[in-house]
Formats: structure tokens, sequence, C-alpha cells
């Protein structure tokens, strides 16, 4: 037998900035065309851009396009797609091979770029196809949500859906930059500015008390969206998911716990039970209700951290009930329990779920009790409906 270490150092960066395609800016050149990697190398970059970023941002295109041609030819603007976003584009196995056609007719090689324009979903979609092209491209992600830009956008997983299950094709593939560019969330409606905020949340709940007291003393502006505010939990949360994966030991999930998903096997299950019109913020905000309820019943959590976790989740403007919670599977069980057991596959077989014990502090646990889960379920139930009795 012949045994050694296959050791990488990778470096994973995250950038923040205003206008990135504004006329003298440098950072995206900068990136792409370091000095020690020697002058005079053209390289060619394929930008595939979420429709709906383009079309909440006239002028966002011909601005891509007139940046790259200032660019003295170091950085050639090789071909520019339009693509549809949101969950519905993980679905579709199609756009993954017009991705591949794309990459192939641009000439795409191993030393070229594929920036991501978009939300989580397309960047998803379009890192799992630079992962597998040519065995992996150079991608820089540019995530256009709160959401991508503090939770998703920033990790190093890639995936699609496929029978029936999210993110069960993908890759594990850490980007060669990710380009935060709070001008991009400047289209979003309010609603879908306010998604991230609950994955800030999430991540302060199992790594950073001082964050979440922070994110509480600032709930009032949270809620009005503040650019200052807004801007800066998106910061502390890039920066807390990014640790994790850099320093947790397990960065490409190799064994069974998955702290950054609190939550998460009631929200992926939510998500399909109602076709994904849930959204995934929304579903976050559940899922962890419904984990917070159940780590009080199993003796873990106290009520009084309950009940100020849940107040800043409503304060800025999650609510914390859907109907789907109560949807009946084919055995008469409630169809969300089979999200524990999807979750235990994707886990390779054995269950991990992070429970909240305090501010900033989590636990592992190895088994999920039915009827807790269903317990905790009817009290959230039960709470959604007594102010309209009262």
């Amino acid at each position: 037998m012949i045994e050694r270490r296959v050791s990488l150092s990778l470096p994973h960066r995250v950038f923040f900035t205003e206008g990135v395609f504004d006329p003298g800016q440098t950072l995206l050149r900068d990136v792409l065309c370091p000095a020690e990697a020697g002058s005079g190398r053209v390289r060619r970059v394929l930008v595939v851009a979420e429709e709906a970023v383009l079309a909440g941002q006239p002028g966002l295109e011909a601005a891509m396009r007139d940046w790259f041609a200032s660019q003295d030819g170091l950085l050639v603007l090789a071909d520019l797609h339009l693509f549809p976003g949101g969950e519905p584009c993980k679905n579709d196995w199609s756009l993954v091979e017009r991705l591949w056609a794309a990459i192939n007719e641009a000439g795409i090689d191993r030393h070229s770029y594929v920036i991501a324009l978009g939300g989580g979903a397309l960047l998803d979609l379009v890192g799992f196809a630079a992962a597998t092209a040519h065995r992996g491209i150079r991608l820089v992600r540019m995530p256009s949500t709160t959401l991508s830009q503090g939770d998703g956008g920033v990790g190093v997983k890639n995936g699609v859906n496929h029978f029936g299950k999210k993110n069960w094709v993908g890759t594990f593939a850490v980007p060669f930059a990710v380009i935060n560019d709070f001008r991009f969330l400047e289209s979003l409606s309010a609603a879908a500015r306010g998604e991230g905020v609950i994955e800030a949340i999430k991540v302060a709940l199992i790594r950073d008390g001082a964050f979440f007291r922070e994110m509480e003393s600032e709930a009032v502006g949270l809620a009005r969206l503040e650019p200052a505010i807004l801007h800066r939990v998106i910061e502390r949360s890039a920066e807390l998911h990014v640790q994790h994966i850099c320093t947790g030991g397990d960065p490409f999930e190799f064994g069974s716990a998955r702290p950054l998903d609190f939550g998460h096997w009631v929200a992926h299950k939510l998500e399909q039970l109602s076709a994904f019109r849930i959204s995934h913020g929304r579903a976050v905000a559940i899922g962890m209700a419904v984990d917070l309820q159940y780590a009080c019943l199993a003796g873990v959590l106290p009520e009084e951290d309950r009940d100020r976790i849940l107040a800043l989740i409503e304060r800025v403007g999650f609510t914390l009930w859907a109907e789907e919670l109560v949807l009946l599977g084919p055995t008469g069980k409630l169809a969300v329990l089979r999200g524990l057991e999807e979750f235990r596959e994707h886990l390779g077989g054995e269950l991990c779920i992070t429970l909240v014990t305090a501010l900033g502090e989590a636990r592992e646990v190895h088994e999920m009790d039915a009827a807790l889960v269903q317990q905790s379920i009817e009290w959230l139930q039960a709470r959604a409906v007594a102010p309209v009795l009262t």
C-alpha cells in the first residue's frame, strides 16, 4: 500500500465594494490580473448574469461591456449570457448543458474566468457548471442578494436539484474570488433585501453572541433596511461564514456536522412542500423557530433565550408559521418530518442537527424525537393564532 496526504492551501477571498463596473474602478482587474502573475497575458472572461438583476438596473449591461472594453486587452469579455434565476433554475438540467456549451463555444479554459452575477440559485447553477467544465474553471461570484452576499455566495458549495431534492447533484469548489457589490442590492424589493438578515441571525446564534446582541440593538434600523446597518450585518455574516468554512476543519463536509445548516432541515422541506412559494429566508426563519422550541422542550435552551430570539426574528420582518408545517404525508405523519430523513441521506447516513443552547452557543444531536418535533410545531401554530383569539 502507498499512502500519502494530499494537502491544499487555497485562498478564500471576499471583497466588498460599490460600483464594481464604474469607469476607473480597478478592483476586478486587480483580482483577475494580479501583477505577480505577469503582465501582458490576456484573460478571457465569460459572464453569466441573472436576467432580473440586469432588468432591475438599467444601464448595468452597457456599463459591464464598456468596463471590459477599457481594459487594454488584458481582460477580454468573451461573452455575456443572461439566465433565469430563482430556485426553478436549479431544477432545469438543460441550463447546465447550456452553460457547458457557452463555456466551450467561448473558448474558456482553466486560465480563463467565469463570472456569475446573481442570486444564490444562479450562483449554485453556474458554480456547478464551472466546477465540472475542464475539471474546474476559475469562478468569480458576484452575489446580488443579501442572502447570497452574507451566506451562500461566500461558501464553497455548488449544486442543482435532482430527484425532487435540493442540491442532490453538486460540487465543493473554493471560488477564485467573491465580490460583494452593495449596489447590486438596490434593485431588490424590501422583502428580498431583508432575506439575508435571517442567515446573519442564524450564524450569530451559533457563533457570536455579541453579534446577535448588536443586531438586537439595531433592530429598528435593520427592519427599515438602513444601508449602513444592513451592510455591516452582511459583512459580519460573511466573515463568520467564511471563518467557519476555513477553520472548522471540514470545509467539504466529509463528516456529518453542518452547524451552518441550523434550521435548514425544516427549511429545505418547507420549500419543497410549498413548490418554492415560501422563500428560502422565510423558510429558514420558520425552521429555526421549530428547532428553537425543540431545544426548549429537550431542556437545552432556556425559554427566555428562545423568546428573545423569536422576538428579534419577528422584529426584522419574518413570520414564524406556514400551513405546510402541518401537511400530512402518505403515511399520515407530518410531511415535514421527511426532511429529517433527507438530511440524514445527504449527510451520509448519520443525522447531525445543530441546536442552539445559548446566544452564540450550540450543540449537535444525532437523533430528533418526532413527538417533540410535532409538539414544537403545535406550539408554533398556537403562538401564530393566539393574537387573533385575544
